[in-house]
């Protein structure tokens, strides 16, 4: 068949329809991972193992496999190339995903095999993640926005080590055992940090300029915030692994600029916005979610980097709980909760009726459920570290409002999608 677009000179359109598929797959199992999360919490206690099964169902899981989705999408899309083959796509992100479940499900369980197996599954995942991050780059007919990319790659290197780590410890490798005090909080400052903060932060360079409608700017503040997020938690981790609180400090107060410096960038590129005039409760639902994530991804940064900056590397210096609230749910849990309202009408199935009929959906009630979500970011933030639980059931109780209404209405807006698509 002659392409008739080759015959007037010009490029053939490349086809991101499966690419895209990926992308919707990924977001929906993320929001699945969030809702387990937050489900996870009403477990009892010695289940649950405190925060570790909500943390790592809401990292590995929820975060894990919306990057493992979304970033060789963004990786092809930037470098105007064709998407990786869809099947290397979905069997990454199926690793991903099913690494985070079976290594959870294996802890919990008491399954040192199981949760081993899963981790495997997981490094092969980001492996393979890599691999369709970078494969596109090869044939880029247009700017592959370079810092991006780079920040891309370093991430996924650091939450190999990270999940290296874990996997060798739940595997029960002697050496590693027996200094996994020292190197649970290397562990954590590398996935937490390193990989899911890096990453999300990367993308907001170009991500929220678009959502708030602005154009998207080279400035010095986006290099310092991916320099400094991908230099500053590697020696923090090294700090702790190695009990030097001056190597600890210093990388803690690098990573303290990389958050100012995204502050910076967000702050700008708010002051150049245009004015959304239609959609208003669903550019007011994503705009306001990803406002709310970095501002708390600042609280979480001014927290973790400032006790390693007052209290060193001591390892009994380290606490998820003063950073679950803030971090977890309010940075990570909330920019993909925001950015999955905006990507579903973008990237997900429908005609441009069905997309507008999504957006509409997925602005009911945006003000009452983003500030729900906010409230118990708060709520968490405060009875987490100070062991107030009626804070804390009522924190995770007005989050689950909030988040188990936007996955109902995510999920409706799916069904309007594929309904157009197949009429």
């Amino acid at each position: 068949m002659i392409d008739a677009n080759a015959l007037r000179g010009r490029p053939t359109p490349i086809d991101r329809s499966r690419d895209r598929l990926v992308v919707l797959l990924a977001i929906s199992l993320a929001v699945a991972f969030l809702v387990a999360a937050l489900g996870s919490a009403l477990l009892p206690e010695a289940v649950r193992r405190g925060t570790w099964l909500p943390l790592h169902l809401a990292l590995a899981g929820a975060a894990s496999s919306a990057i493992a989705g979304v970033m060789p999408f963004f990786s092809a899309a930037f470098a105007a190339a064709p998407p990786t083959d869809v099947r290397l796509r979905i069997v990454a992100v199926g690793a991903v995903a099913l690494g985070a479940f079976s290594m959870s499900a294996g802890v919990v369980a008491g399954s040192p095999d199981v949760a081993a197996a899963g981790g495997l599954s997981f490094v092969a995942g980001i492996a393979l993640t890599a691999l369709a991050t970078l494969r596109p780059l090869r044939g880029a007919l247009g700017p592959s926005r370079g810092l991006v990319t780079q920040g891309y790659v370093v991430a996924l290197a650091e939450v190999g080590v990270g999940a290296t780590l874990a996997t060798l410890f739940v595997g029960g490798w002697p050496p590693l055992v027996a200094n996994w005090g020292s190197l649970k909080p290397a562990h954590a400052w590398l996935n937490l940090v390193g990989f899911v903060s890096l990453v999300l932060a990367t993308t907001l360079l170009h991500f929220f300029p678009t959502v708030v409608g602005a154009r998207i700017a080279t400035r010095p503040s986006a290099r310092i915030t991916v320099i400094a997020l991908a230099v500053g938690p590697p020696v923090v981790a090294f700090g702790f692994a190695l009990r030097s609180d001056s190597l600890g400090r210093a990388g803690a107060v690098v990573v303290i600029a990389g958050g100012i410096a995204l502050a910076m960038y967000a702050w700008r590129t708010w002051t150049t916005r245009g004015h959304w005039t239609t959609d208003r409760a669903w550019h007011g639902f994503t705009i306001g979610g990803l406002i709310s994530a970095l501002a708390w991804f600042e609280v979480g940064i001014a927290v973790a980097a400032g006790r390693v900056i007052a209290l060193g590397t001591d390892p009994g210096t380290w606490s998820v709980d003063a950073v679950f609230g803030p971090f977890v749910v309010g940075w990570i849990g909330l920019a993909i909760v925001a950015s999955a309202t905006h990507l579903l009408p973008a990237v997900g199935p429908g005609d441009s009726a069905a997309h507008g009929h999504q957006r509409a959906i997925l602005g009911r009630a945006s003000v009452a459920r983003l500030a729900a979500a906010d409230v118990g970011v708060a709520a968490l933030s405060v009875g987490l570290p100070l062991h107030v639980d009626v804070l804390v059931f009522s924190g995770t109780l007005v989050l689950g409002i909030s988040l188990g209404a936007t996955a109902l209405l995510l999920a409706d807006a799916v069904r309007v999608g594929l309904r157009s698509s197949t009429a």
